[in-house]
């Protein structure tokens, strides 16, 4: 098909043209611009399609803020696949609830949203010192999220409304003790057991297969000894670190950049602090509240008359017990680190001075202010470096796509090579040999452990004729194309090459069955006759201590029937072999110490099931799908 479009381009160019025109005069430029930019619907919710393009979108969000607050993490981590696939999940899952909140009509009052704000603690650090919220500072750190206050606090209200579609279910999970107990005690049963092992390996000297033997095992299982189709290609990657290195950073955006960040690039003031605290639980009654109350007014009374013997006082009676041996010292902290407050008495003392006695959840404090460190404004030229790399990540970004344009261009018109597209772009042609169509572990974490690169390399046309692959998206601004040196095609290997792997696999299944017979034979015998049964000693097993035995042999254990003790019970282990496992007794549950801790622990798996299956009933009923499938 590549072939006659390349052959035949001016017939294509007309017949592209027939076919094209009719829809711009009906939808008009823009709008057929938009439908391509949107791509296909990935997912749906409540009968409205998510986009390609949103998902896209929303996943380099996700990696942009992933980025910035763990600057010295691999990105790579969060670029993958699986994490994009998880980004798709969270959408579908953010707009389900969204449509259940509305449909049940569940609101957020502004006091509630005001709350959620005051503890956001990204905001908490956009406080002056007198506890007003900086508002220049708020615009701009929304704004380079692409959001205005606006659209901040709706989706903040919106993710509240969300969250009491589920908390409904979390909060009214009711799990009765008895029921509890009844599948606590089925799952923590023990039992004392005498397990027989009839090991294949100990069969393995008595096996001696013929040749007949082999090579029927090999004829019947081709697949097994088949040489794996691998490739040699070579390949280019154009992500935002090749784009960088061509970006040359024009002196008067680095400096307009400094300017437009100064407050952020200065940093945060610190306040270095020393308390006194008197606990005193918010729930206790008003008599021991006020106790403690005229206890720390009597402390404040004291180091009001002697601040200097703050930290003394601090030591002897401060109930911190994390800053009370160091007289009280807390040492520096900027806004955000404190409950409120706590924080807003420490950031309207002056160096030296003490508080009056403030109260918070945990008590009643005296606080007194021994150091203040400023923000230090760096200069243009101390922050040069630093400001460089932001700059030229940004102009990357911006360029990006255009370049993207050119790489996906190039490797498809000039398909016999990709020298073209590395020497314009200044990319370095990379090598693999060795290739396979499923992700080796080495090239697990690199471009060649991506599925979606793999199966476009292996394709029918790139195998065939050795031609470029298309430009495909790895991730957020990572594009990739290879093109197939060498081509080794799977094939059976023959019975000589692989004689030695067909042995041992032979002897393994036939010393496994000789151990399955001994096994089943004894059973019999030992249940007709029970007296006559040869085992080791006794061991008490169940789920949490398996007494190292095999899985399948503590759960057959556990399953088998106590109507008539002792139990006989055979159990295949493959070939591994086969058991045979006497059950003596039932074993009561150790002492109730954990009781209450497992049952708690009952009360949360039972909780969440319960939110699974609400979530699964909302799926349902508003018709949830994912339209792509899981990698």
């Amino acid at each position: 098909m590549f072939d006659f479009v390349r052959q035949h381009t001016r017939i294509m160019q007309f017949l592209l043209f027939l076919l094209i025109f009719p829809s711009f005069v009906l939808f008009g430029l823009e709008g057929y611009n938009r439908s391509l930019e949107k791509g296909a619907p990935v997912a749906t919710v409540n009968g409205v399609d998510i986009m390609q393009s949103e998902w896209d979108n929303a996943h380099r969000v996700q990696v942009d803020r992933m980025r910035s607050s763990m600057p010295n993490a691999d990105m790579k981590l969060f670029d993958t696949p699986e994490a994009k696939y998880s980004t798709l999940e969270r959408m579908v899952r953010e707009r389900l609830l969204q449509v259940a909140a509305n449909q049940l009509h569940l609101g957020v009052s502004d006091q509630r949203l005001a709350g959620e704000l005051q503890q956001n603690p990204n905001i908490a650090a956009l406080r002056r010192a007198d506890g007003t919220l900086d508002i220049e500072r708020y615009r701009q750190l929304l704004s380079s999220q692409g959001m205005t206050p606006e659209m901040f606090e709706a989706q903040v209200r919106g993710d509240l409304a969300s969250r009491q579609v589920m908390s409904g279910v979390g909060v009214t999970s009711f799990s009765p003790a008895a029921l509890a107990n009844v599948t606590l005690n089925a799952f923590y049963e023990q039992r004392q057991v005498q397990v027989a092992r009839f090991a294949a390996s100990d069969y393995a000297a008595q096996i001696k297969p013929s040749d007949a033997d082999l090579e029927a095992y090999y004829k019947s299982r081709p697949e097994q000894f088949q040489s794996m189709e691998r490739a040699d290609v070579e390949y280019v990657v154009l992500d935002l670190a090749s784009v960088q290195k061509s970006i040359v950073v024009p002196e008067a955006e680095l400096k307009s950049y400094y300017e437009q960040n100064l407050s952020r690039l200065a940093g945060l003031e610190e306040r270095r602090a020393s308390h006194i605290l008197i606990n005193a639980d918010k729930a206790a009654p008003t008599s021991e509240r006020d106790k403690a109350r005229a206890n720390a007014q009597d402390l404040l009374t004291t180091v009001q008359q002697s601040p200097e013997k703050f930290a003394d006082v601090a030591r002897k009676n401060s109930q911190d017990t994390g800053s009370a041996s160091k007289g009280g010292d807390l040492d520096f902290f900027a806004r955000g680190a404190m409950v409120k407050p706590f924080e807003d008495a420490v950031f309207t003392l002056k160096k030296g001075e003490i508080s009056g006695v403030v109260e918070t959840e945990f008590g009643f404090h005296i606080i007194r202010v021994t150091d203040i460190k400023q923000p230090k404004q760096k200069s243009f030229e101390e922050q040069r470096a630093s400001l460089e790399v932001d700059v030229r990540r940004q102009l990357a970004q911006r360029k990006f796509a255009e370049v993207a344009e050119q790489f996906t261009n190039m490797v498809y018109e000039q398909s016999d090579s990709l020298k073209p597209v590395a020497e314009r772009l200044k990319l370095d042609i990379q090598q693999a040999n060795g290739l396979t169509r499923d992700p080796l572990p080495a090239s697990a974490a690199s471009v060649l452990g991506n599925p979606k690169f793999l199966a476009s390399i292996f394709s029918a046309d790139s195998i065939e004729k050795k031609r470029n692959t298309e430009a495909v998206e790895l991730g957020t601004n990572v594009l990739a194309a290879a093109r197939i040196i060498q081509h080794s095609p799977a094939r059976t290997l023959p019975l000589d090459e692989v004689k030695a792997r067909v042995l041992e696999q032979v002897k393994a299944i036939q010393s496994a069955e000789r151990a399955r017979q001994e096994g089943t034979a004894k059973l019999t015998e030992w249940k007709a006759s029970p007296d006559n049964a040869k085992l080791p000693a006794s061991v008490v097993i169940s789920r949490e201590q398996k007494q190292q035995q095999a899985p399948a042999v503590v759960e057959a254990a556990l399953r088998a029937s106590t109507q008539t003790l002792p139990a006989w019970v055979g159990v295949d282990l493959g070939t591994s072999g086969y058991a045979v496992v006497k059950v003596e007794k039932i074993v009561p549950r150790d002492a109730a110490q954990n009781r209450a801790r497992e049952r708690d622990q009952y009360a949360q798996w039972w909780a969440s099931a319960e939110g699974l299956a609400y979530y699964r009933v909302l799926k349902e009923k508003f018709k949830a799908e994912i339209k792509v499938a899981r990698l």
